[in-house]
């Protein structure tokens, strides 16, 4: 099916964050849109306001009749639902045209010029930055992003056809449906072991995506990941290289040295090194695509941010509280090392809500080693999300393995109470579970605290 014979599309999983921009898109060009999910959330009942009908049970009479038509009705559902849910069921055994999340990003990206950031860890932000150094530069773009982009609300925008602006997911091996004009990776740590079986196949995967360009197509890579490519880097003598980094009131201000020049003076108002690599890749890609540099590094300092990446909820003197995505040990890392390099010597407590349970076994002595670096550390029980318990795979066995006397395992409803017991000087939410739907309960009772 192509998309000039879409008339209709039905998402199993709409509520997802990359589904919900698909649905958003499709609902802006004039198609008929509706979904399934099992929870609403703040990004459901947005698109229920936007005109989109969104039921919540499993039952094949919530769906709108029209959707029933095969004829011109495509429908995208998310490895995420499980094979035996009954509507996917039913449109599979009644020869309806599916297609997973992916596959309609390739198909709605093949004919523009495509950016597409892969990696492990900081392809979110990393595609936000470059979704607005682009938008600022007046380029006519669509962007399909993996998190909530603070400068347009949104994980999608809408400014034009020509360009477009995706996250190439190595989960379930997604991303080898696109075919970027432009891409970048910006890391291949070990993850998503269940779908990949260990590191080494992860990485081939990485390599068979970095031979998926077009014709004249460009590759960034972080430098010192073993893919052959163009570089980029901090201090590092990589191809696009940050040089002269400093710290002002919280911010980086440095140069870009580029293979065709020196670009100075540039500032970037997101703290923590993990991200000011994100935004030298993201400018770079912009360079690459010929975007005018005056107009990008006025826009390097103007990009607010991503929510639920190193967001600050409350920052007061005295009193820090940040809220990550980190959901990977090495993430966890980068977070930390964030706060040292911005709130040195302050102590610290970490709330941390493991992701899968079989991400928890794979990587639980990095967790425990990455979490016992903070203060304190208080575990919430495991996330499931597409997953079933593990014998044996619980947070008390987490937590067993953290060597730090201060730390707890507590009830998501008696976090707040916790944290307020023994109030620190910075505190970290962190996970990619429910927990970011915690934050401003805990915001307002710790108002009453701080």
């Amino acid at each position: 099916m192509e998309i000039k014979d879409i008339h209709r599309v039905y998402f199993i999983g709409i509520g997802g964050i990359g589904m919900s921009a698909l649905a958003r898109y499709f609902h802006l060009t004039g198609k008929g849109v509706a979904g399934y999910d099992k929870t609403e959330t703040p990004l459901t009942r947005e698109l229920t306001e936007s005109g989109i009908a969104i039921h919540y049970s499993d039952r094949l009479e919530d769906i709108p009749p029209q959707f029933l038509d095969k004829a011109g009705t495509l429908i995208v559902y998310t490895p995420a639902v499980p094979d035996t849910h009954s509507e996917l069921t039913y449109f599979r055994k009644h020869g309806f045209s599916l297609k997973k999340r992916a596959e309609v990003l390739g198909m709605i990206t093949r004919d523009t010029f495509c950016f597409a950031v892969a990696g492990t860890h900081g392809k979110t932000t990393t595609s936000c930055i470059l979704a607005h150094l682009l938008n600022e530069s007046g380029t006519p773009l669509t962007a399909f992003l993996g998190g909530i982009s603070e400068d347009f609300n949104s994980n999608f925008l809408m400014k034009g056809s020509a360009y477009t602006v995706v996250e190439a997911d190595e989960f379930d091996r997604s991303f080898l449906h696109l075919s970027p004009d432009i891409a970048c990776i910006t890391s291949m740590d070990a993850d998503h072991l269940d779908i990949y079986g260990d590191h080494e196949n992860l990485k081939k995967s990485f390599l068979e995506f970095s031979r998926r360009l077009k014709p004249g197509g460009t590759l960034l890579v972080k430098n010192g990941l073993s893919i052959p490519g163009t570089t980029y880097g901090i201090e590092d003598n990589a191809d696009y290289c940050a040089l002269n980094l400093k710290i002002e009131k919280g911010s980086y201000i440095f140069d870009l040295e580029t293979p065709e020049t020196t670009l100075q003076g540039i500032r970037f108002n997101k703290p923590g090194r993990h991200n000011l690599l994100n935004g030298v890749a993201a400018l770079a890609m912009a360079l690459k695509a010929g975007s005018e540099p005056g107009k990008l590094m006025d826009a390097m300092e103007t990009f607010k941010g991503v929510q639920r990446r190193f967001s600050y909820a409350i920052k007061e003197e005295g009193f820090v509280f940040i809220d990550d995505y980190a959901h990977h040990p090495t993430e966890i890392d980068a977070v930390y090392e964030a706060i040292q390099e911005m709130h040195p010597g302050k102590e610290t407590t970490v709330v941390f809500q493991p992701h899968l349970y079989s991400r928890t076994r794979d990587f639980g002595d990095a967790f425990a080693k990455s979490l016992e670096k903070f203060d304190r550390v208080l575990l919430l029980e495991i996330y499931p999300a597409r997953e079933k318990p593990l014998e044996g795979i619980t947070a008390e066995w987490l937590l067993e393995k953290i060597e730090n006397p201060n730390k707890k395992l507590v009830k998501k409803n008696e976090m707040t109470k916790e944290i307020i017991q023994h109030l620190p000087e910075v505190l970290i939410t962190l996970g990619a579970g429910d927990i970011g739907l915690e934050i401003n309960n805990i915001k307002k009772e710790l108002a009453h605290a701080i």
